[in-house]
C-alpha cells in the first residue's frame, strides 16, 4: 500500500506550479478512480465490448443489463480504448479520454462528472501535463489480482487524508477524525462480536450524511478484520458534490455496488426511503439550521405523522442535527426482523435544549417512551477540526439486552484522550487506542462507576407544572398612575370629549384614597364617570381597572363571575417535577411553605425529557483556604518588592 501511495503522491507532487497544492487532489483522486477501473474491467473488456455491438438498437435497460452481466461488475465501458491505448496516441490524448470516459455506465459517470474531471483535464492538456500525468498512472499495477478490494480502499483513503490535509479548506468540512469514528464503530459492534464473527454473516451499513465515506470505510476495514467473509453492504448519501463523488469512488474501489451510494439532501430527499439497515453511523453538522428544507420537512411531519420520519416533532429551526437522529431511527429495522443498532455525534444541545413540550424534548421523550437512547459517551472537547465545543455519541437501538431494557447508560469520557503535539484547526486532542478501550470496556462492562452510571428512561423525564398565585391589587388615583391609564392603547382611541371626561372622573377619585377591593373601586369609578357625563363599556372599564391597579399582597383577591380566584400573570411560575413524584406532594413540599395561596393549573401541565449529562458527573472541588491564599499572595508581594528594589538600584 505505502508504495502505491508514494507513487501517486509523487505524480500530484509533479504538478506544482501550474496546480497549487489544493488542487492536487482534483487531479490525482479521478485518475486513480479512473486507473482502477481500467484495471478492474481488463479482463472482460473484450467481451463486453462484443455485447456492445449486438445490442445496439435495443431498449436502454436491456443494454444495461446485457452490459453489466458480460462485465460481472456492476459497471462497465464500451468505449475500445484503455490506458494502454491512450498512452500510445499523444496528439489525440485529450479527446480519446473524453471518449474513454463517455464509455463509462451512467453510474460511474457521474463520478467524474462530479469530480468536475473536464476542468481538471482541461488544466492539465493546457500546461501540457497530461500525457506525463496519464502516462505514469498507465504505469501503475492496480489490477485486482495484485492489489485487492481492500488494499485498493486503504490506498485511496490515504491519497484522501493527504489531499485533505493539502487543501485550503478547513479539514473538519471533509471528514470525521477516524479515531472519533473507530469508537463509534467498536461502540457499535461491541455487543454483537460473537454474532458477526459466524460464517455466511450479511450485514448493511448506512450513513446518511457519509461525507467523503470515512465512517463507511473505517466499519467495513473494522468488520472484515473481525470475518473476512462477511458479507458486507455499505449505503450513504451525501448532499456535497465533491464529498459524494470522493465516496462513490472508494466505494466503487472497495467492489462495493457503485448505486449504493447517493446525491441528495438527506431530510428532503430521502435516497433509500425503502430501505432499513442493521447499522447506521451519522456525524451532522452542528449548529446549522434548516430553513431551506423546512418546508418539506414540516409537511412530512403534518401530513404523515409517525408513519414518516419525523413523528415525534421537529428541533428549533436553528439546529437540524436531532432531524438525522430522527431520520437514522427511521432506519431501523423491526424488532422481529433482527433490529438495528445506529451511532450519531451530537453537540450538546440535544440532551437539554427546548422546555417541555417543545420539539426538542417531545423527540427526547419519545425516544426514551420507545426504549431506544442505549448510551451517551460524552468525548473531550477539541476532537474536531473545525470546532472546539463539547461533543456527545448517542448509541440507538431497538434490540436492547435484557440488563438493558429500560436503562440509559451514562459514559463520561471527557477527560480521557491524549494532547496532540500540534494542532490542527480546532482539534487539539485526540482519542488513544488506549482511551478507546477504556470508553468501548465501560460501554460494554455497563456497570455504575465514576466514568459509568445507569439510568432509568423515567430518570430524565419530568412535567413542568403551571404555579398561579392569585391577583391582588389596589387601585390609587395618582397623577403616576393616570398618566400610565392614558398611554394604554384603549384610552388613546377615546374621542377627545370623551377622553376629558375620563380624565375628570379619576381626578374625582382623588389622590387620597386607596382601594384593596376591585368590585368597590370599579363601583366609585363608575359613579364619577357617570357624574362627569361619561359611560364605561366593558372593555374601557377593564382598561381603566388594569393600568390603574398595582400589585398589592395586602389587598383582597380579585374573583372571576364564578368566585374563583383570578391568577395573576406577573406572579406566575413553573416547576419541573420527576417524573415519579406526585405532583400534590411535590407543591405541597416545594411551593406551599413559601406561597400558601398558590395553586397549580392541571390544565397547562406539560410533559418533558432531558438528560442533564453534566450535572450527574459533577464533582465538587472545596475552595482553597483562605490561609493558603493569602500566603500565596505574600510569597507574590515579596517577589515584587525583590523586582523594584532592583530596579531602583
Amino acid at each position: 500500500m505505502v508504495n502505491h501511495v508514494s507513487f501517486i503522491w509523487n505524480i500530484a507532487e509533479s504538478l506544482r506550479g501550474p496546480f497549487k497544492p489544493s488542487e492536487y487532489g482534483s487531479v490525482v483522486l479521478p485518475f486513480t478512480v479512473l486507473r482502477r477501473l481500467d484495471a478492474d474491467l481488463a479482463d472482460t473488456k473484450a467481451e463486453v465490448l462484443e455485447v456492445a455491438k449486438s445490442v445496439q438498437g435495443q431498449p436502454e435497460k436491456l443494454q444495461e443489463i446485457k452490459l453489466t452481466a458480460s462485465s460481472r461488475r456492476q459497471f462497465y465501458n464500451t468505449s475500445p480504448f484503455d490506458f494502454a491505448k491512450l498512452v500510445a496516441d499523444p496528439a489525440d490524448l485529450r479527446a480519446n479520454l473524453s471518449s474513454y470516459l463517455a464509455g463509462f455506465s451512467a453510474n460511474v459517470r457521474d463520478i467524474f462528472d462530479r469530480f468536475e474531471f473536464d476542468k481538471s483535464l482541461n488544466k492539465l492538456a493546457e500546461k501540457n501535463k497530461l500525457f506525463a500525468v496519464t502516462e505514469k498512472f498507465a504505469q501503475a499495477d492496480f489490477h485486482p489480482r495484485t492489489v485487492s478490494n481492500i488494499q485498493m480502499g486503504l490506498v485511496f483513503e490515504e491519497l484522501i487524508r493527504w489531499a485533505n490535509e493539502r487543501s485550503n479548506e478547513t479539514a473538519g468540512d471533509h471528514y470525521t477524525p477516524r479515531e472519533v469514528i473507530a469508537l463509534m464503530v467498536q461502540l457499535l459492534f461491541a455487543l454483537d462480536d460473537d454474532a458477526l464473527s459466524k460464517p455466511g454473516v450479511v450485514r448493511s451499513i448506512y450513513d446518511p450524511t457519509a461525507g467523503t465515506g470515512g465512517m463507511l470505510s473505517v466499519a467495513d476495514e473494522y468488520l472484515r478484520k473481525m470475518n473476512p467473509h462477511i458479507q458486507l453492504s455499505l449505503y450513504g448519501q451525501d448532499y456535497n458534490d465533491a464529498s459524494y463523488a470522493i465516496c462513490k469512488a472508494d466505494m466503487v474501489i472497495k467492489g462495493q455496488d457503485v448505486n449504493n451510494i447517493a446525491l441528495g439532501d438527506t431530510l428532503t430527499e430521502d435516497a433509500f426511503n425503502d430501505k432499513k439497515f442493521d447499522y447506521g453511523l451519522s456525524n451532522p453538522p452542528f449548529g446549522v439550521d434548516w430553513k431551506d428544507q423546512r418546508t418539506v420537512v414540516d409537511d412530512e411531519h403534518t401530513k404523515l405523522g409517525f408513519n414518516g420520519r419525523f413523528g415525534p416533532g421537529t428541533p428549533a429551526v436553528s439546529d437540524g442535527a436531532m432531524l438525522f437522529l430522527l431520520h437514522l431511527v427511521s432506519k431501523m429495522r423491526k424488532p422481529e426482523d433482527g433490529g438495528s443498532r445506529m451511532a450519531i455525534v451530537l453537540n450538546g444541545s440535544p440532551l437539554f435544549s427546548g422546555g417541555a413540550g417543545g420539539g426538542e424534548s417531545n423527540i427526547r421523550k419519545w425516544l426514551l417512551d420507545n426504549d431506544l437512547v442505549e448510551a451517551i459517551i460524552g468525548l473531550p472537547k477539541d476532537m474536531f477540526y473545525n470546532t472546539g465545543i463539547a461533543t456527545y455519541i448517542w448509541v440507538l437501538t431497538n434490540r436492547k439486552d435484557e440488563a438493558r431494557k429500560g436503562r440509559v447508560q451514562l459514559i463520561d469520557g471527557r477527560e480521557m484522550f491524549t494532547k496532540l503535539r500540534k494542532g490542527l484547526g480546532s482539534k487539539r486532542n485526540e482519542l488513544s487506542p488506549k482511551n478507546i478501550d477504556t470508553i468501548v470496556g465501560l460501554y460494554a462492562g455497563f456497570e455504575d462507576g465514576e466514568h459509568s452510571k445507569i439510568f432509568r428512561n423515567e430518570d430524565f423525564l419530568y412535567r413542568t407544572i403551571t404555579v398561579e398565585r392569585p391577583l391582588k391589587l389596589n387601585w390609587h388615583a395618582t397623577p403616576e398612575r393616570i398618566d400610565a391609564v392614558f398611554e394604554a392603547k384603549t384610552i388613546q382611541k377615546l374621542n377627545e370629549t370623551d377622553a376629558a371626561a375620563l380624565h375628570a372622573a379619576l381626578d374625582r377619585l382623588g389622590a387620597d384614597t386607596v382601594w384593596k377591593n376591585r368590585a368597590e373601586f370599579q363601583k366609585m369609578l363608575k359613579a364619577a364617570a357617570k357624574a362627569e357625563g361619561l359611560t364605561l363599556p366593558a372593555p374601557l372599564l377593564k382598561a381603566v381597572t388594569n393600568e390603574l391597579g398595582e400589585q398589592d399582597d395586602t389587598a383582597d383577591t380579585c374573583a372571576d363571575t364564578k368566585g374563583n380566584p383570578e391568577a395573576d400573570s406577573s406572579l406566575r411560575d413553573t416547576e419541573n417535577v420527576p417524573w415519579d413524584e406526585d405532583v400534590d406532594a411535590y407543591v405541597a413540599r416545594e411551593v406551599l411553605p413559601y406561597a400558601p395561596d398558590a395553586w397549580f393549573d392541571h390544565s397547562k401541565t406539560k410533559e418533558g425529557a432531558e438528560i442533564p449529562f453534566t450535572r450527574h458527573f459533577y464533582q465538587y472541588i472545596p475552595a482553597r483556604a483562605l490561609e493558603e491564599i493569602d500566603r500565596d499572595l505574600d510569597a507574590v508581594m515579596d517577589q515584587l518588592r525583590a523586582m523594584l528594589v532592583e530596579v531602583e538600584q
